[in-house]
């Protein structure tokens, strides 16, 4: 699925945080802080502080484990959206009508592909050295 600017709107603000297409070799930035543990002495064994890695970090995905790509519903849904929002107000008015049924007859699929499929996650290594495997996708943005 392409980034396109109908593809952006049909799924709402956070397209590009949610969506961005994680691919082995792209850099990208942690939105979160995401906390690691204690960090302990190692001789005596006493809590020295808490380790986090900070929003903010950057660093190169490794590997990538998703779902299969989108269903075929759900890339219609986001084509005939896209069309709707370009183009519907200079088509016929039946014409418009008969595509504004058709995506509501696939929204249900849309619905239920952001709530449930769609999300990927990924092994980044950090350029601090840390490494973070099982991050979702929702964690991460470009840089």
């Amino acid at each position: 699925m392409g980034t396109t600017a109908a593809a952006r709107r049909a799924a709402g603000g956070d397209w590009e945080r949610k969506n961005m297409g994680l691919a082995q070799g792209q850099r990208v930035k942690l939105v979160v802080d995401i906390s690691l543990g204690e960090a302990v002495d190692g001789t005596s064994g006493a809590t020295a502080g808490f380790l986090s890695l900070a929003a903010g970090s950057e660093g190169t995905v490794e590997r990538v484990d998703g779902p299969p790509r989108e269903s075929h519903g759900v890339r219609e849904y986001l084509r005939l959206r896209g069309l709707l929002a370009d183009y519907g107000h200079t088509m016929p008015e039946a014409s418009r009508q008969r595509l504004e049924e058709e995506v509501r007859e696939l929204e249900p699929q849309w619905t239920d592909f952001q709530e449930h499929g769609g999300r990927a996650t990924a092994r980044v290594r950090f350029d601090n050295g840390f490494v973070l495997d099982g991050a979702p996708e929702t964690v991460l943005t470009h840089p």
